[in-house]
């Protein structure tokens, strides 16, 4: 800008003061535009849940928290390849099924029968908790996990915790003398950072671009997608859902439906040397224990975030997308590759259930309605094409992501 040599002192002042209000209005604009790509704030509540979250002293061996088995970095799922993971109060023990993927979770209902007969909603692989804050209970006081005695121990353990003063701040000066109380208000809380914390429903994968029209599929991932949706073929969204919602949401990739896919037995499992045991899923229940057609049926995860998991399934037993999708489509066209031989040479399909209860695996649907030596509904490589499209359900997409 060119000023002139020969301004009154007044219109220099003038100036000045112009170029101020300019600068402050450009930074005022700035700040604004950053806010935007910001979460919002956490409320207290949900701060409070996220150091808990985050705080091992909650465990009876002090060196487990929340996080521990659901790791950011893996979708708040568990963070090692492990079938099961440890707990205990030395850490010693091991639980019975793999730690659940935590994100999504928000507009899961609690348990019910819908008008088909179907079970749906609930949580946990076995829905027995009404709500995220009856599932933040289990591990707390879990014999296998974090190992708690009873609300009273939690209690003690809060009283040490460095939030402490905010948990009295949020919920009375005198909470704590009320054990069962407090570790509601603890369960309240985790609760809360579940709800509000972006990370657990952002929904900032490539294929959510996709649907908001900010990106484009590649080729293969395009095929993914055609051979996830086709009935014919992957049939894959017959459980987890591909497609906007009525209300223009986008879709979660699972209707918290069950299903009894008749995994293999997985030796990993302590529990499993025993060849009388069995995890029976909702059948385990003491409320549905009536229900054998439910026995061997576990909840359907949301798939989003799935390529971050190092162990799929209920009990673990498949390590790697390639794994579980050959088996989706060959457990029943070639299942010497999936099962055990009996001693006269015969394949234990279906040998992680009694053999009164094999019955109850899902035979009918696509890809499971072939039979032996059929060809599988997709072939290796429109199994690639698929897996390349469950890798654009990750979080944290962004035009420079190799995904």
């Amino acid at each position: 800008m060119n000023i002139p040599k020969n301004l009154l002192p007044q219109q220099w002042m003038l100036i000045k003061i112009s170029s101020y209000l300019l600068l402050a209005t450009l930074s005022l604009t700035l700040l604004i535009a950053c806010q935007k790509n910001q979460p919002p704030q956490l409320s207290r509540e949900a701060a409070l849940g996220e150091r808990a979250f985050n705080d091992p002293s909650l465990s009876a061996s002090g060196r487990q928290s929340c996080a521990s088995c659901h790791a950011v970095e893996q979708g708040h799922g568990a963070p090692n390849a492990l079938a099961v993971q440890p707990g205990g109060p030395q850490l010693e023990a091991r639980g019975l099924r793999t730690a659940q993927a935590l994100r999504y979770l928000k507009t899961n209902t609690r348990f019910h029968f819908d008008a088909d007969g179907k079970a749906s909603g609930g949580f946990f692989w076995d829905g027995r908790a009404d709500t995220l804050a009856a599932q933040a209970a289990g591990p707390l006081l879990g014999a296998r996990e974090m190992a708690n005695i009873n609300a009273a121990t939690i209690t003690q353990k809060i009283a040490q915790a460095a939030w402490v003063n905010e948990f009295k701040t949020l919920y009375g000066a005198n909470i704590l003398n009320d054990s069962n109380l407090a570790l509601a208000k603890l369960n309240q809380a985790l609760e809360r950072y579940q709800l509000e914390d972006a990370q657990f429903n952002g929904f900032t994968s490539k294929y959510d671009a996709v649907l908001r029209k900010a990106a484009t599929l590649s080729a293969q991932e395009q095929r993914g997608l055609d051979l996830f949706n086709d009935p014919q073929k992957g049939n894959c969204a017959a459980c987890h859902t591909s497609t906007k919602n009525p209300d223009g949401s986008h879709p979660l990739f699972t209707d918290f439906s069950y299903d009894n896919l008749g995994l293999p037995r997985n030796p990993d499992i302590n529990e499993n040397a025993n060849p009388h045991y069995f995890d029976l899923g909702l059948c385990d229940r003491p409320d549905l224990k009536h229900r054998k057609d439910l026995c061997g049926a576990f909840r359907v995860p949301s798939l989003r975030n799935v390529s971050l998991r190092r162990a799929l399934f209920h009990n673990g037993h498949f390590k790697t997308l390639e794994e579980a999708m050959h088996f989706y489509v060959e457990r029943d066209t070639h299942p010497e590759k999936w099962y055990p031989k009996r001693r006269d040479g015969t394949v234990n399909q279906f040998n992680d259930l009694p053999l009164e209860l094999r019955n109850n695996v899902n035979t009918k649907e696509v890809p499971y309605d072939r039979k032996r030596g059929d060809n599988p509904a997709l072939n290796a490589s429109e199994i690639e094409d698929v897996i390349a499209f469950l890798h654009t359900l990750n979080d944290g997409w962004n035009s420079n992501s190799k995904r």
